[in-house]
Parts: structure tokens; C-alpha cells; sequence
């Protein structure tokens, strides 16, 4: 038989294979002897074909599926954890990577244009909150705002807004990333306004030290779920070779369980903001080793993990399941 005709004859059936994935086992293990037989057809005949790779792709692919299984029900949250979430975020890390570039430079800019308009700064802040800061920077105690209030009270009003903020960020973009983008932009602009009222007045390194003990995680995350928004989002717009529809199920499940593993960190970080961050005499160790411990964690899960994960040959299949490195 000719390559051409045994390609044509059999390629509906192994694209059925790729995009429909089963969880029947007589049916994976009907699909695998197929594909044995098909396999060793081509490697008969077509030894150095792209074909024969290809065949050997879909049989991997359902092996890992039959006897990865055995295992799949003990340790899921495990596995969900140590190599599903960062595969996802190496599979997205350059819509992570323009997200982090798009806040910073609204950071930037904010910054920036605070240090040529005096009234900028109040715009954005607004006059009331402004003014207090200002005056607890002449009482002598400039992040007196974090020490009031009751703590456990602090902590869920803080919880509730991060979250709140997240989700709206998220939810944005289902709008074509438009509602996202907005989010981000405008917290990168208070973001910015808000370190240069400190550093204005002497007090940035000051700042970094209170302030930051709450803000890496919270503001990390917060970038995080605008990356999440727009992988969402990137289905539709940006759908390859399959439907619209289809594709923005397959990015809107990634980008839910991205979501997931940031209500833990938002929580975390209110946490710090509302029974940590009050304490702002601690000593400078304490308050460095905060800051890192928080800054190593995002960086390292969230980039460096993942694509050592990646490295050492784990991937996702169609269906988003861990296939193992072949030793």
C-alpha cells in the first residue's frame, strides 16, 4: 500500500483518537492494539516516515493513560501540585511574562508622572487617604494605617478584597482581555503613585520593608490572575487548529485551576497585611526574611519550578493529564 493511501485510509481515525480522548478502558486498550497494528505497518514500510513518529506519539499517549490510571487516584492532589499547575504555567509563561511587562510599566509611568505633577499623586490616591498618610508621617509613625483596627478583622476584609479583586481581574477576560488589562493597569498605576509618596519623603527603603511583607504575594498574585484572565481568553482569540469554542474550554480550564492555587497565596498575604505588616518596629532580619521567603516561593513555583518540571520531560496530553518522562 502506498504511504499516501495508508495515511488517507486511516487519519480520521487517529485524529479521533488525538481530539476525543477516552476514559473507558476497553475502549483504550481497543485504540492501543490498533495502533500497535498501525505501528508496525509503518515501521515495516514506512521506517523513516513523519508517520511512523506520529503513530508512536498517539500509542505513548494512551499507554501513559492506561497505566499511568493505576496511580491516578492515589496522590491527585499531589501530582495536581508537583507537575499538572506547573506544567500549565510553563505552558504559559510567556502571557505571564507580557502581564508582569504590562503592570511594571504602568508602575512606571504612575511613578513617573508623580514626580512631575504634584496634584497626580492625590488624583489617583485620593485626598483623604493622602492626607492621613502625610500625617502620620509627621507624627512619626508613616505606616501607623496597618496598626489599627482589630486584626482578625483587618484579615478578612483584607482576604475579601484580594479575592474580590482577583476574581473581577479574571472574570475581565472573558471581554477580550479587555476588562483584565484595565484591572491591571489601573492597580499598577496605584501601585506606582503609592511608592512614590514614600520615597518623596525618605522613606522608601522604609517602605519596602513594611510594606512589601504583604505586598510581594499580594501583588504577585494579583498579576498572576491578570495572566490567568488573558489565558482564558487566548482560546478564543487565538484558537489554532481547533473551534473557538473548543479551545476556550480547553485555556478556560487551565486558566481556573491557575486560579485555585492563588486563593491560598491571596489569603496568605492577607493574613501577613492584617497581623504582621502592623508590627512595623520589627527588626530588619525579620523583616527581610519575610520579604524573601515570599519572593523565592512566587518566583520559584511559579517560574523556575516549572520549567525544571518541563525539563526533566513531563508534559500534558490533550486531556491535560501528566505523561511521565519514558527512562
Amino acid at each position: 500500500m502506498r504511504e499516501t493511501t495508508f495515511i488517507k485510509k486511516n487519519l480520521p481515525r487517529w485524529k479521533k483518537y488525538q481530539e476525543e480522548p477516552t476514559e473507558d478502558p476497553d475502549e483504550m486498550a481497543a485504540r492501543f492494539t490498533s495502533l500497535l497494528d498501525d505501528l508496525a505497518y509503518a515501521k515495516t514500510f514506512y521506517s523513516f516516515s513523519k508517520v511512523t513518529g506520529y503513530i508512536n506519539s498517539l500509542a505513548a499517549d494512551i499507554y501513559q493513560r492506561i497505566y499511568g490510571n493505576r496511580q491516578e487516584k492515589d496522590g491527585r492532589f499531589q501530582r495536581f501540585f508537583l507537575y499538572e499547575l506547573p506544567l500549565i504555567f510553563r505552558k504559559y509563561h510567556r502571557l505571564l511574562l507580557f502581564t508582569v511587562i504590562f503592570f511594571l510599566l504602568f508602575c512606571i509611568m504612575s511613578a513617573f508622572s508623580a514626580a512631575h505633577d504634584e496634584t497626580f499623586v492625590r488624583g489617583v490616591l485620593g485626598d483623604e487617604y493622602v492626607s492621613m498618610t502625610e500625617k502620620n508621617i509627621s507624627n512619626g509613625d508613616p505606616f501607623g494605617v496597618y496598626g489599627t483596627g482589630d486584626e482578625f478583622v483587618m484579615f478578612t476584609e483584607i482576604a475579601y478584597n484580594n479575592i474580590y479583586v482577583a476574581l473581577s481581574c479574571f472574570i475581565g477576560g472573558i471581554f477580550f482581555g479587555i476588562g483584565t488589562l484595565y484591572i491591571l493597569m489601573k492597580n499598577g498605576v496605584m501601585l506606582g503613585a503609592f511608592q512614590y509618596l514614600f520615597f518623596a519623603k525618605g522613606l522608601g527603603l522604609k517602605s519596602v520593608l513594611v510594606i512589601w511583607i504583604h505586598g510581594t504575594l499580594e501583588i504577585s498574585s494579583i498579576v498572576i490572575t491578570g495572566a490567568a484572565g488573558l489565558v482564558m481568553v487566548s482560546g478564543l482569540i487565538f484558537p489554532g487548529t481547533r473551534k473557538r469554542l473548543d479551545a476556550l474550554k480547553k485555556t478556560a480550564r487551565d486558566a481556573i485551576k491557575m486560579m485555585i492555587c492563588l486563593i491560598p497565596v491571596f489569603l496568605t498575604a492577607a493574613f501577613l497585611e492584617g497581623f504582621v505588616t502592623r508590627h512595623t518596629k520589627m527588626p530588619i532580619a525579620l523583616s527581610v526574611s519575610i520579604l524573601l521567603l515570599s519572593l523565592v516561593f512566587i518566583v520559584g513555583y511559579f517560574v523556575v519550578y516549572p520549567i525544571h518540571v518541563y525539563h526533566r520531560g513531563f508534559r500534558l496530553d490533550e486531556a491535560g493529564k501528566v505523561i511521565k518522562p519514558v527512562k
